[in-house]
């Protein structure tokens, strides 16, 4: 599996979104009535659009990009391993989105460089170019994907991978690190979290620590898919490079 992979080349990302108000009541007239639109089609139960409403974050229409986070591999002499993390984040999404950018049109613009995330083909890469798109931002390389052949498209997911071409379910982060025995740091939130900590508690730090862990989990799975040894903690840092 994977034997022309080479991790060098590969850029392993997580993002975290909420929606773009803080509530259903915060909404301007015109959204809240695209909102109700949308919200009729996501659920066959009664819930009102404002009891939705904090799901609105994974829609790219309607939600925001709070942080990005990314980790890479580098070799020392010697065969050492070093996973740097770098996480972009703040309240101002265009900010850090070209930040982001600028990251990948700097250092992951070539043939062989690659993004990989986990559910990345139908979540993370598209979110992400949509909302560059909406904030002015031109696409680096790497999402800028439009006419491409399949094989020319250098993004990777982990959980496509893992489908083997069934693509009758859906397998989480979590679900795939528990069955590999991959150990993650104990994190006091989950994805389902996000939305308060963000908009009630307003504590955007504990927001990027899980998403960092994410990314570590995405980069372990890889090696796990790869038959190589997992990554130490003394092997994974954070850089401001």
């Amino acid at each position: 599996m994977l034997d022309n992979f080479h991790f060098q080349n590969v850029l392993f990302i997580d993002i975290e979104t909420v929606p773009l108000y803080p509530s259903y009541e915060n909404l301007p007239g015109k959204w809240k009535s695209l909102w109700d639109i949308k919200a009729s089609h996501l659920t066959r139960t009664e819930e009102p659009p404002s009891e939705l409403y904090r799901r609105a974050g994974i829609y790219a229409e309607f939600g925001k990009v709070i942080c990005v986070s990314a980790g890479y591999f580098r070799l020392l002499p010697g065969g050492q391993r070093h996973f740097r993390i770098k996480s972009f984040f703040g309240d101002t999404e265009k900010d850090l989105l070209l930040k982001f950018a600028e990251l990948l049109n700097m250092h992951f613009n070539g043939k062989n460089h690659l993004l990989c995330a986990h559910n990345g083909k139908e979540f993370d890469f598209p979110y992400l170019s949509r909302r560059m798109l909406v904030n002015g931002i031109s696409l680096p390389k790497l999402l800028d994907n439009a006419g491409k052949k399949p094989w020319e498209v250098n993004l990777l997911d982990t959980m496509e991978m893992w489908r083997f071409g069934d693509n009758k379910s859906f397998t989480s982060l979590l679900l795939l690190t528990s069955l590999f025995d991959i150990p993650t740091p104990k994190g006091d939130i989950d994805g389902s979290m996000v939305y308060e900590v963000y908009w009630k508690n307003r504590d955007l730090p504990r927001i990027v620590k899980y998403c960092q862990r994410d990314v570590v989990a995405v980069a372990q799975i890889m090696l796990k898919f790869k038959g190589e040894p997992l990554l130490s903690d003394a092997e994974i840092m954070e850089t401001e490079e």
